[in-house]
């Protein structure tokens, strides 16, 4: 198979373990914590996979001996995760929006 990479996977790494911990803060960061539900679990969630699955892929940032899961596989979660959750947070922030307008008109 003949693959085009932008980005070497030894720094694809790197930016795997940098996302997953700033998606586990984010809530922290950005002071959305206090929202709860799914506006904070949602990032924490998917930081911890994304850490948990980069230390189980088949490449140089991998732990040795547990690698089983193959680069193309890794980054096709890569994807699917990163597309679930932005329609999930465009879905919670519209629902947001529409019961503070709900809210607001009836007060």
């Amino acid at each position: 198979m003949n693959t085009i990479r932008f980005v070497p996977s030894s720094v694809h790494g790197i930016f795997d373990y940098i996302g997953g911990i700033a998606l586990i803060i984010c809530p922290f960061i950005f002071g959305f914590y206090s929202m709860g539900g799914i506006a904070v679990i949602l990032p924490i969630v998917l930081g911890v996979g994304l850490i948990l699955y980069s230390l189980l892929t088949d490449y140089e940032r991998g732990i040795p001996g547990l690698k089983f899961i193959p680069m193309p596989v890794h980054l096709i979660l890569d994807f699917v995760i990163a597309g679930v959750g932005v329609i999930i947070l465009v879905l919670v922030s519209q629902t947001h929006a529409y019961m503070k307008a709900k809210a607001k008109a009836v007060a």
